[in-house]
């Protein structure tokens, strides 16, 4: 099967080896440009806990700290992994979303013995800052990077045409999601002939009204979920 990958390429290349150890060719075609922000190192005094939703965010905060005594809170496998191959030597998973994560640093941390650190990229929520606020926590906020959308599809996705058809799309989030929707409709992109494979229904939701020969949503919100998609 020929996957289209869209992540940025810091994410796309570790992907498309697992991908070819699957035994599917993958198309890296990457949709958003990550761009890492230089600065101060972040200030870690006081901090009981590091609040990572991406494995942008811990590569990131890696960059500005030596520090690696802080434990990560990782919202799922990959950031987890990201977290202990850059180091970290307390790192939690909570193995699912930004809801899992808020519902597991509930259980790991508690208000009053330190402030929780969220480390994100500059496009990304700040729902769970406000809801662990409203538990009591002290959290800061740390922008370190920003993912900035193409304006065009990438010439691997505009040249899959005749014998090379793309047959599968993976979908990481819905901002993702729906970068490729305008993109594609744009450019007017066949997609009827592919299967979208979504992390999450609000994923799903994000590409329509595009028309796919199949769109599945993985049973849990993390890669090996989504790439059990393709099976």
């Amino acid at each position: 099967m020929r996957v289209l990958i869209t992540r940025p390429e810091e994410d796309a290349l570790p992907l498309a080896r697992i991908l070819k150890a699957r035994g599917h060719d993958a198309v890296v075609a990457p949709l958003m440009r990550l761009h890492f922000h230089a600065g101060p190192e972040v200030s870690l005094a006081g901090v009981q806990a590091i609040l990572a939703t991406s494995a942008n965010g811990v590569r990131a905060v890696a960059q500005r700290t030596r520090r690696r005594d802080v434990a990560i809170f990782a919202v799922g496998p990959q950031t987890a992994q990201a977290a202990r191959a850059l180091g970290f030597a307390d790192v939690r998973d909570a193995d699912g979303d930004a809801r899992s994560l808020l519902a597991a640093t509930l259980r790991w941390a508690r208000p009053g013995r330190g402030a929780l650190l969220h480390v994100r990229g500059a496009e990304s929520s700040r729902e769970l800052e406000t809801l662990l606020c409203h538990e009591g926590f002290d959290v800061r906020g740390e922008i370190l990077y920003d993912v900035a959308a193409e304006t065009v599809l990438p010439t691997p996705i505009a040249q899959q045409i005749g014998e090379n058809p793309i047959d599968a799309a993976l979908f990481f989030s819905p901002r993702s999601a729906r970068i490729f929707r305008t993109l594609a409709a744009a450019a007017h992109f066949d997609t009827s002939g592919m299967i979208a494979a979504c992390i999450s229904a609000a994923t799903a939701d994000a590409l329509l009204p595009l028309a796919f020969r199949e769109i599945r949503v993985a049973e849990k919100p993390n890669q090996d979920a989504l790439l059990d998609c393709l099976s």
